[in-house]
Parts: C-alpha cells; sequence; structure tokens
C-alpha cells in the first residue's frame, strides 16, 4: 500500500526526496495509522500529523490530497485486520477526516507564511533600490570620470550636459558644456550619427552602436565607436542620451597584434596549425588543376633525445634554427612552412611545372639540416621523416588532409629515421578498417566471439604430427592478434590465449588422447611486456602443463630490447622451449642463434613463397647451431617438396588445413 501511495503523490507532485525515500516514509506513517486504528480509546492524533507532514514533504496541491485519501481510504478497509468489524470501519472515516483536518490546516498555514515572507522581501526590495539608487549614482560619476573610454551625457535637444576628461583626450580638446553633439561629428559620419540617434530616441532599442569619425580639436579624425542609450528619470520618462566613446586606433592596433599571435607559433613565428589549415581551404580552391597542391607532415628525428640529454633550452634554439633552414629551403616556390605541435612542422606547396618531385624536395630539406649548427658550442644536425599527400581532391576537408598526411608520417616513421612516405587511399581504407575492429575487439572478446583453434606443425621428413600451435581466431578479421597487439589488448587476451592452449594440451594428455608439444607466438608487446614471466608461471602453475612442452615464439625484430631478452633467457631457464619467428635466414638473424638459448626458428611467409637458393644455403648454418628450422605458411605440395629437400625440418601452413577448434582439430588428426 505504501509503494502504490508513493507512486500515486509521485505522478502529481515532484518533491526532493528521491522514490526509495519516499517509499520509506509513507510506509513509516501508514504503520503510525494502523497503530492509531488499534489504539484504545483511538486518537485520530496521528492522522492529523500525517495531513500534516504531508504539507511538509511538499504536497500542498488537491491532487496530492485526493490521492491520499483514495488510498488510504479503500486500503485501510480493505486490510484482513480492519475488515472484522465496523468499529474499524468508522475509525477509519474518522481518521481520514483528521488527516483532512490537518492537511488543511498545514496547508493555510505554509501559504500564510509565503505571503508574510513576500512581503517582507518586497519592503526589503524596495528598501535596498532607494539605497542602491544612491549609490549608483555616485559610482557612476566615479567610475565615468576615471574610465579610459570616453563619457558624455547629451540632453534631449542634442546638447552636451556633461563629459568626462578621457573624451577631451580622444578630440584633444575638452568640449564645452552646451556644445551641439553633432559639431564633434567628421562630415563623413554626419548620416550614420542622426541615424543612430534617432533609433535610440523613438526608445526602437535599448542601445545603439555605430563605428564613426571624431572631429579632433588639431583637425585630423579619431576613430571610435559610439553606444548610445536612453537615460530615463524617476518616473521612466527619457531625460538624457548616454554617450560612450571607445577609442578604436589604438584597439585596432592591438586586435591586429592578438590576431597575429593566434595565428602564429610564439617560438620560431611561423604559421600554426590553425593558420595552416585556413590556408589549405584556400591553397585547395585555387590550386592548378594539372599539377595542384602536396603537403608535408614532417617530424624532427631523435628529437627527444636533444632534450633530453642537453635541455630544452637547447631544443628551443635547435627548433628555431629549424624553421629557418626551411623557410630557406621552399623559398623558391609558391608555398607556406608552419609549426604544428612539438616538433613537428607542416609545409603545402602550390604545384607548377618547375616545382621538383617529392624525392628531390625531402633529400633537399634533410641535406639542408644535415649541416650542423652550433647552440650553446654543440654541433647539431638533424634529419626529418615526413607523411606526404600529393594531389588531393580540390574539394577535400582541410582537417581530413592533415589526418591522411599524419598517417603517412606514423608509416615513415615505423623503426625507420630520415625517410619520407607517400598516403596511399586503399592503406588508409585498410586502416580504418582495422581500426575500428580494434575498437570493438574487448566486446567481442567479452561475448566469446574471440576464440582459440588449434593447427598442426608437420615433421617434413616423415610427414607426422610434431606439434600443435595455438592461435587468436575472430570471424570478423585474420589478423586478430595484430589487432589486439596495436590496441593494447593482447596482453590479458594473450595470457588468457596461453591458459586456454596449455589447459587443453593438459586435457588431451590426461584423456590419452594427445601428447604433443604445444606452441604459442607472442606479439611485440607480449615480448616487452615487463610481466610476461609471471604470466607465463601462473598459468602453467594453473593448469599443471609442463614447461617443456610449451614453445613461445618471440618476433626477432624485439630481440634488441632489453626486457624481451631477459624475458627470453628466463622463460628457457624455466624449461620453455624458446622459437623465434619472422626468422630472416641473414647474417644478423644468425648471430643471434649462438648467443642465445633458442630450439627452433620459423621462416617467414615471404621467404617461404620465395624459395630463394641463398636462404637455403643458410639452413645447414641453422642446424649446425642446434636449431630446427619450421616453414611457415606452406600452401602447396611444391612449397612443401623444396623446403623438404634443403633440408628445413617442421612446416605449417594452409597446406596442412586450416586452423580448426579443439574438436575438430582432434577428429581430423586422429
Amino acid at each position: 500500500m505504501s509503494r502504490k501511495w508513493s507512486y500515486l503523490l509521485s505522478s502529481v507532485v515532484v518533491v526532493a526526496l528521491s522514490r526509495e525515500e519516499l517509499d520509506a516514509e509513507l510506509g513509516a506513517q501508514l504503520d503510525a495509522l494502523c497503530a492509531a486504528l488499534h489504539s484504545e480509546p483511538f486518537d485520530p492524533a496521528p492522522f492529523e500529523e500525517v495531513g500534516e507532514r504531508l504539507v511538509a514533504l511538499g504536497y500542498v496541491n488537491e491532487p496530492g490530497l485526493k490521492r491520499t485519501v483514495d488510498v488510504l481510504g479503500k486500503g485501510l478497509l480493505a486490510l484482513e485486520e480492519f475488515r472484522s468489524s465496523d468499529q474499524h470501519t468508522v475509525r477509519v472515516v474518522g481518521g481520514i477526516g483528521a488527516l483532512t483536518c490537518g492537511f488543511t490546516a498545514a496547508r493555510a498555514r505554509a501559504i500564510l507564511d509565503q505571503q508574510e515572507s513576500m512581503q517582507r522581501s518586497l519592503l526589503k526590495a524596495a528598501h535596498d533600490a532607494q539605497r542602491d539608487q544612491r549609490q549608483s549614482e555616485a559610482k557612476f560619476e566615479g567610475i565615468a570620470s576615471s574610465s579610459t573610454n570616453g563619457v558624455l551625457i547629451v540632453g534631449l535637444d542634442g546638447r552636451l550636459a556633461w563629459g568626462n576628461e578621457s573624451i577631451g583626450v580622444i578630440i584633444g580638446r575638452p568640449p564645452e558644456p552646451g556644445t551641439r553633439l553633432v559639431e564633434l561629428i567628421a562630415p563623413t559620419s554626419i548620416v550614420v550619427f542622426r541615424e543612430m540617434m534617432e533609433t535610440v530616441l523613438s526608445e526602437r532599442g535599448e542601445f545603439e552602436r555605430e563605428p564613426m569619425q571624431l572631429v579632433r580639436g588639431d583637425g585630423e579624425f579619431a576613430k571610435v565607436t559610439l553606444t548610445a542609450s536612453l537615460l530615463r528619470d524617476d518616473e521612466g520618462q527619457a531625460s538624457h542620451v548616454l554617450v560612450m566613446a571607445d577609442d578604436d586606433t589604438e584597439l585596432a592596433l592591438l586586435q591586429g597584434e592578438l590576431r597575429r599571435q593566434s595565428l602564429h607559433d610564439v617560438l620560431t613565428g611561423l604559421p600554426n596549425r590553425q593558420f595552416f589549415t585556413t590556408h589549405l581551404e584556400t591553397v585547395l580552391r585555387r590550386a592548378d588543376p594539372e599539377f595542384g597542391v602536396t603537403v608535408l607532415h614532417l617530424d624532427l628525428d631523435a628529437f627527444g633525445l636533444v632534450c633530453n640529454s642537453l635541455g630544452a633550452r637547447v631544443g628551443e634554439h635547435l627548433l628555431q634554427h629549424v624553421a629557418r633552414r626551411l623557410r630557406a629551403v621552399m623559398s623558391h616556390e609558391k608555398s607556406m612552412v608552419a609549426r604544428f605541435d612539438g616538433d613537428e612542422f607542416g609545409i603545402v606547396v602550390e604545384n607548377t611545372a618547375r616545382t621538383p618531385d617529392v624525392a628531390t624536395t625531402m633529400a633537399n630539406i634533410n641535406a639542408d639540416l644535415g649541416e650542423p649548427t652550433y647552440v650553446d658550442g654543440h654541433g647539431l644536425a638533424v634529419s626529418v621523416s615526413a607523411g606526404v599527400v600529393h594531389r588531393p581532391p580540390a574539394d577535400v576537408d582541410p582537417v581530413e588532409l592533415l589526418r591522411t598526411a599524419d598517417l603517412a608520417l606514423r608509416q615513415a616513421k615505423r623503426d625507420r629515421r630520415g625517410q619520407w612516405e607517400l598516403f596511399h587511399a586503399s592503406e588508409d581504407a585498410t586502416g580504418r578498417r582495422d581500426a575500428a575492429l580494434a575498437v570493438v575487439m574487448p566486446g567481442a572478446w567479452e561475448q566469446g566471439d574471440i576464440g582459440v583453434v588449434y593447427q598442426p606443425v608437420r615433421d617434413l621428413a616423415t610427414g607426422g604430427l610434431a606439434g600443435v600451435e595455438a592461435l587468436l581466431h575472430w570471424d570478423l578479421s585474420d589478423r586478430c592478434a595484430v589487432l589486439a597487439d596495436e590496441s593494447g589488448l593482447i596482453l590479458p587476451m594473450g595470457e588468457w590465449l596461453i591458459r586456454i592452449a596449455t589447459g587443453q594440451a593438459q586435457w588431451w594428455r590426461q584423456r590419452g588422447e594427445l601428447d604433443q608439444q604445444f606452441g604459442v607466438r607472442l606479439t611485440h608487446h607480449q615480448s616487452t611486456d615487463a610481466d610476461l614471466v609471471s604470466r607465463v608461471s601462473k598459468v602453467l602453475e594453473e593448469t599443471a602443463m609442463p614447461a617443456a612442452r610449451l614453445t613461445l615464439s618471440m618476433p626477432v625484430g624485439v630481440l634488441g630490447v632489453a626486457v624481451a631478452a631477459d624475458n627470453l633467457g628466463t622463460l628457457a631457464d624455466m624449461g620453455v622451449r624458446i622459437a623465434l619467428d619472422d626468422f630472416g635466414l641473414g647474417p644478423r638473424d644468425l648471430a643471434w642463434l649462438s648467443a642465445l638459448p633458442v630450439v627452433s626458428v620459423l621462416v617467414p611467409e615471404d621467404l617461404v613463397r620465395r624459395q630463394d637458393p641463398r636462404s637455403a644455403a643458410l639452413v645447414p648454418a641453422v642446424h649446425e647451431l642446434g636449431v630446427n628450422l619450421c616453414v611457415d605458411g606452406i600452401e602447396s605440395a611444391e612449397q612443401e617438396k623444396w623446403w623438404t629437400e634443403v633440408g628445413a625440418d617442421l612446416a605449417t601452413g594452409a597446406h596442412y588445413g586450416s586452423p580448426l577448434d579443439a574438436g575438430a582439430f582432434l577428429r581430423k588428426i586422429s
């Protein structure tokens, strides 16, 4: 009953209590009413108090009382405890009447209190208004006298009644009282001035504001902005016109300087990103249809190294030097050089038939910046990497254009320095699709859309099963691990993959169905994860998987990172077998084998397809170091035959079937 009461009241009046709080409040009141109905002798006072409480809660309208009477009148009589005798019926009716009386009395008191409060507020407001008027008149005179703006009080007849000192400074002479204001207006502004005053006097607006010129005492003109508004007397009748004169001469200079500063970089004096973006709109519209424009997004290589070793001050001087050199290199072209953020710069070139190609331009820039400059006695030389958009469509959005240039820059800087990359629309479309998938990947993993599949590792000499590799699988992308690595999700997801794989291996081993080496490939971020060893240790402990039955593959490219090398050595000491992924069969790759505890290497797919005799010649060198060689991505019997003949040990790939879930994989190999 209390919940129904609460619900019906909430539908007609909003109070500060939440629904739960209101339920509790009305439940307590209902308990009090029931107790009163049972009391001997019957005392209707609690009903009256409930009526007063309703008003205190804010239910002072008639619908609130009506809802209460309906609920209590029907609800109390419907209760089993009050249906047994007519005496309770009489008490309920009497109680409802008492509640109504209490409600009405409390409501009357509340209304009287509101009226008294309003009367006190009105009296105070009138008193404050009189006091404020006296204070405002004194304040106006003080403010107007000290204001740097010209202030004039003009009669309705157009003659000057009062003026402050600043108006005398603006026009070069103090205006005499009684002077007609129109005499101070330059001839070129008379028409605008008359129209403004007519508008003000006709009360068609609160104020009028117009730029115009005043006649100075020396015969010159002062540029000002006049603002005119009516002043009224105590009876609300127009009495004077207040005219404010803003001196625009210094304001115009200040606005020009502020605008210049807002569009230029303070350190280098170059246009900033905002100015550059606006300029792009104009450039794209007027670009030569045949040659178009070229946009370059530049980034200094190793600038952080300079700042960290020599300090921020040296870095700032270096940025100023780079800005000067970029302007000098591009001075022969119709171009704009801008500084974006930090050590990033932008260049837009309006191409002509004589404009050098992008490769020449970048070579010239890096050759010029490669000449040492001395900062605080340090001879510094830098190179730049660049993302380039050549001849974009004329209707492209400038912001989108800069985004694509930045995307190309990130490609250029990937593990390289002093390089440039041309933007390709097809790569951008692929990148956007991958980014969209990476964003939704956490949800897909949580919902079970991402799973684990298994593929066989075959012994090339016998064709038998040499091991099993566990992989992440997602129907929406065949680059699941790559996307997870780029988004950072790979750390928890990679640990989950190892846990699922080792758990499955133990399950098959305990049932006597499959007892093979299990492999998992680690990504770049997994390999350099400071918690990798603890993650693997925890999984092996949870699943009781023997460390020697697990093979973890690391990309060769991470071995130069100290954390990855430490992880590799510690895992090997634990008994985990270590393999190297993307092994290129080059001298540098072979050098790692003699320095690290590696048991196997995986040759990447591009080398597998190439079937290069030079790669084949290095297979014995791998074997001499006691390392197995696995070819990754065998697609045909021809490839399998070739790599078998050159001495490869193991193989994976589509030739041996698609990766399958645990059940299907076991059925296929059984």
